[in-house]
């Protein structure tokens, strides 16, 4: 059921992205991060928590303290050939990492691989990784979620490290047919299976103790995360911040809210907000309906930064989507946005995310 929420989760991205026709979201400098979010890296104790997270008003951006990618401290040589059963049940043999093209529609496959320690084996990326040391890969995907064959063989990889979020499927046919070893990843993408997502990974580069080191390190990062969150989390449920993840595209007249299963339920759970689309019975991710949002009766709104700045910022939100206005959200002005390529990406930056979002949340930064 998660794959065919994952599925429609990329189907989602890319109505988006083609309708607007528009480069995918490349990453800011960490000084830019800095600048905009001042305290992105203080801990969410020692900043100024608000008294009631359900009555903040106007927007907020949340913040990765760094958009950096740490490799894992292992040098072990990949162990190849590596065959490994890929998402699509293909049985894979992987003899040549030398040259890796990692590309999804959110850029994890790719901080992923650096994570593992193989960056420097990188040769191209999707339109959506932008983190320090991708800035001078050439970009294979158009319009941030489609396969540019050509683009793609003249760099010649060896391996092809690419998920259902990206295609089209006669693409990655083409690249097979051209002697190209493709591995297609699980696209499930929550932060239950960050574990798995590693795993995957480093079990078709060759690397499994790459993988084991970086599991061990995301998780115990996770779990830091998760207790300084749950420090600040209301007790009573009724005084949690109810929060529904909206995805939109003004250019385009897109309008989808996210529900169980679609990833974004996972982050508000993790920030200890209320997934009120799951209150209502949404499931995966669906077009959006007035009533439906009306019903949900969000405190707080979740969006992409260029989905919010697509229909104008705030004001636009509410002019354009009249129901807006009659949910607390649209009374208090209450937005969270987050960078398109950072807020759904999980992997190694599954941590970052959460506590990104967190303080957001509990201790907004004053808007400019």
């Amino acid at each position: 059921m998660r794959r065919v929420f994952a599925l429609l989760l990329a189907a989602a991205l890319a109505v988006g992205l083609t309708a607007c026709a528009e480069p995918g979201p490349t990453a800011a400098a960490p000084s830019e991060a800095t600048d905009s979010c001042p305290s992105a890296s203080a801990p969410l104790s020692s900043l100024a928590l608000v008294d009631d997270v359900r009555a903040v008003t106007g927007g907020s951006t949340a913040c990765l303290s760094s958009r950096a990618i740490e490799a894992v401290d292992d040098d072990t040589a990949p162990e190849l050939p590596a065959t490994v059963t890929d998402s699509e049940g293909r049985e894979v043999e992987i003899t040549d990492v030398d040259r890796i093209l990692p590309i999804d529609i959110s850029g994890t496959i790719a901080a992923t691989v650096f994570a593992l320690g193989l960056g420097d084996q990188v040769v191209g990326r999707d339109s959506s990784t932008g983190f320090a040391g991708t800035e001078d890969l050439p970009v294979v995907t158009k319009t941030g979620h489609t396969l540019n064959a050509e683009a793609i063989l003249e760099l010649a990889p060896t391996v092809i490290l690419t998920d259902t979020s990206i295609g089209p499927k006669e693409i990655r046919q083409q690249l097979r047919d051209a002697g190209i070893t493709v591995v297609v990843i699980s696209s499930d993408r929550r932060i239950d299976t960050t574990d798995e997502l590693v795993t995957e990974i480093a079990a078709a580069l060759g690397v499994p103790s790459h993988g084991e080191a970086l599991i061990e390190r995301l998780d115990l990062a996770l779990d830091a995360s998760l207790a300084e969150i749950a420090d600040v989390v209301p007790t009573a449920e009724e005084d949690r911040a109810r929060m529904l993840f909206l995805y939109v595209r003004g250019s385009a007249n897109v309008y989808y809210i996210f529900g169980e299963d679609s990833g974004a339920d996972s982050l508000i759970e993790a920030v200890g907000g209320v997934d009120v689309a799951g209150e209502i019975g949404w499931e995966g991710m669906k077009p959006m309906t007035a009533e439906a949002l009306v019903a949900a009766r969000p405190d707080v709104l979740v969006m992409m930064t260029d989905g919010l700045e697509s229909v104008g910022g705030i004001d636009g939100l509410i002019e354009r989507i009249p129901a807006v206005a009659e949910t607390p959200a649209g009374a208090n002005r209450r937005v969270i946005d987050m960078a398109d390529s950072e807020i759904l990406s999980f992997g190694p930056r599954s941590a970052d995310v959460i506590s990104a979002l967190a303080r957001a949340l509990y201790a907004p930064e004053p808007q400019k």
